[in-house]
């Protein structure tokens, strides 16, 4: 299992970017959750199979059409044992 902590940079709030996000993590079975920040970012954890979750990153890279994502970063993480994909306020 792969587990990753990712902080998507650019003009990702008020977009739909969390919603998407959920969308595509549930059609790759990635669990996790996706949140807000307070500094305008978007922090996102996923576990799952490696090739899913890379698949996510690539998404996550752009974003939904009317996001414009300038950057990620992207560390090793915890497992949390998440049941599904959620985004949290």
């Amino acid at each position: 299992m792969t587990v990753l902590r990712v902080t998507v940079r650019g003009r990702v709030q008020g977009v739909g970017f969390r919603w998407h996000a959920q969308l595509r993590a549930r059609q790759l079975g990635v669990m996790g959750w996706v949140r807000n920040t307070s500094s305008g970012l978007v922090e996102v954890h996923l576990e799952g199979q490696q090739e899913a979750v890379e698949s996510l990153l690539d998404w996550l890279a752009v974003g939904p059409p009317s996001a414009h994502v300038t950057g990620l970063e992207v560390v090793s993480a915890e497992p949390i044992q998440a049941q599904s994909f959620q985004v949290l306020s």
